[in-house]
């Protein structure tokens, strides 16, 4: 990865280690965050004192308790990213009245009397949206009973408050306590102040980091659906995102297609041609908005269900004059598993290494993105899940013709770029994990505008 220096050499595999040796990738961009990030606060009285502690704590330095071989010490906000975190005018405070936990309490739909609280809480604070740069919003673990639907509503209090908030252009950090949450009461504040850190600057508009091989003028671009809830299954429409990543694998911004008469095999949504021509064309609009027109030279399309026909040709359609198009479906869900062997021919001790490849065929490989990383760590290296037996990525392309190793390559790399992470992998590239996330916001958009909308509004 590369960060604030340009230098070539300038690069890490270590995201934590190489903000604090070179500064965040952002600051190298002409539009750069606010100095200071303001945060603006919601909940009840004793929460907002939580709250405000909590960015005074973003502050001021923490050694690690956990993770020692990948966790280093965080040495403060603006040590780390040039730019401070400031609570913002008073006018952006909202206090919850005491009595919302008796009302919760008292009613038959605890999820609704919440979150009708919290939105008009959100809502008020939209008239001071030239005031502050992020909101943390406090939810507490008394509150707990309402943070879910019944078996009849599908609801999901977080996915609910993103999707409003993102809808009004607002940035929205939420905060829980509790010994099961981690931000207020988790053990190793270390640990908490280095995701909220790399959370709030990344709201806020930052870049932390980007990738330092990437091929030049290419786009990615991640695809997922979702299904609206809670309607008959003669009705169901999809939702299907698209998020549009650059060639350093930084986050541009996502559409999100609403289809209608779509194909449904096995709970998977598929679109007609026709629908994801206009889903892809979109996407194209968003890369050539955010390049002075340019077409890129090379597109890669992630997908974690098959490309049917109809799907091919509606990308193909769309890309029409880009020069290489490769139609990835990357799947974790599959019957393949692998164990590392040393050279006597005996199963090895440890799991196998992260980057590692097989290939099955022309155009199907294993891809292990978990695993050993060797360069981080003591002894034979750093294994982030700590235990069992990692699974692979089973990768089939649909359409392409460039080296499949190098798609293999940069998918592998495309699993450093999530921002709303402080570990040095995910399992699935960003591509993917972002579109699922925001798939599953966005079907709980009471309306959805066909418009872009950036990727940080729905951390």
């Amino acid at each position: 990865m590369k960060f604030g220096n340009p230098e070539p050499a300038a690069t890490d595999v270590h995201p934590l280690r190489g903000l604090l040796d070179y500064g965040p990738f952002g600051k190298l961009r002409l539009a750069s965050v606010p100095s200071p990030i303001r945060i603006a606060f919601i909940g009840q009285a004793s929460m907002l004192a939580r709250l405000r502690q909590l960015g005074r704590e973003l502050q001021t330095k923490h050694d690690p308790k956990e993770r020692r071989q990948f966790l280093i010490t965080y040495p403060g906000f603006t040590r780390v990213f040039g730019t401070s975190v400031a609570p913002a005018d008073e006018k952006t405070t909202i206090m919850l009245p005491d009595g919302l936990d008796q009302e919760i309490v008292a009613s038959n739909v605890p999820h609704r009397v919440l979150a009708d609280v919290l939105t008009g809480a959100i809502s008020s604070l939209r008239s001071q949206r030239h005031a502050f740069d992020v909101v943390f919003l406090g939810l507490d673990e008394k509150w707990s009973a309402a943070f879910e639907g019944n078996d009849t509503d599908d609801f999901d209090l977080h996915d609910y408050l993103k999707a409003y908030s993102a809808s009004a252009g607002i940035s929205l950090q939420i905060v829980r306590g509790g010994q099961s949450q981690r931000a207020l009461d988790y053990f190793c504040r270390c640990s908490v102040m280095w995701r909220l850190a790399i959370a709030t600057y990344t709201k806020a508009g930052g870049v932390p980091w980007a990738l330092a091989d990437a091929v030049p003028d290419t786009a990615y671009i991640g695809i997922d659906y979702a299904l609206r809830p809670n309607v008959a299954p003669s009705e169901r429409f999809a939702i299907c995102c698209a998020q549009v990543f650059d060639s350093d694998g930084a986050g541009l911004e996502f559409i999100a297609y609403e289809a209608d008469d779509i194909r449904i095999d096995r709970s998977n949504p598929y679109l007609r041609e026709d629908q994801m021509l206009r889903v892809m064309s979109r996407s194209l609009q968003i890369y050539q908005h955010r390049h002075a027109g340019a077409v890129p030279a090379r597109v890669v399309v992630h997908k974690n269900t098959e490309f049917r026909r109809d799907e091919v040709n509606g990308c193909m359609a769309a890309f029409s004059n880009v020069k290489d198009v490769e139609l990835l479906q990357v799947q974790t869900r599959h019957g393949w598993q692998g164990v590392l062997f040393s050279e006597s021919g005996k199963a090895d001790g440890y799991p196998s290494h992260r980057g590692q490849a097989l290939a099955l065929g022309e155009n199907e490989a294993l891809l292990w993105t978990q695993g050993i990383i060797p360069t981080i760590g003591k002894g034979s290296g750093y294994y982030k899940e700590g235990k069992g037996i990692p699974r692979p990525l089973l990768i089939t392309r649909y359409a392409g013709r460039g080296d499949f190793y190098d798609l293999c390559r940069e998918t592998l790399a495309l699993t450093k770029m999530n921002w709303n992470n402080d570990g040095p992998y995910t399992q699935m590239p960003v591509t993917l994990e972002y579109a699922n996330v925001l798939a599953q916001v966005v079907k709980r958009m009471p309306k959805l505008e066909a418009r872009p909308y950036p990727v940080r509004l729905f951390m």
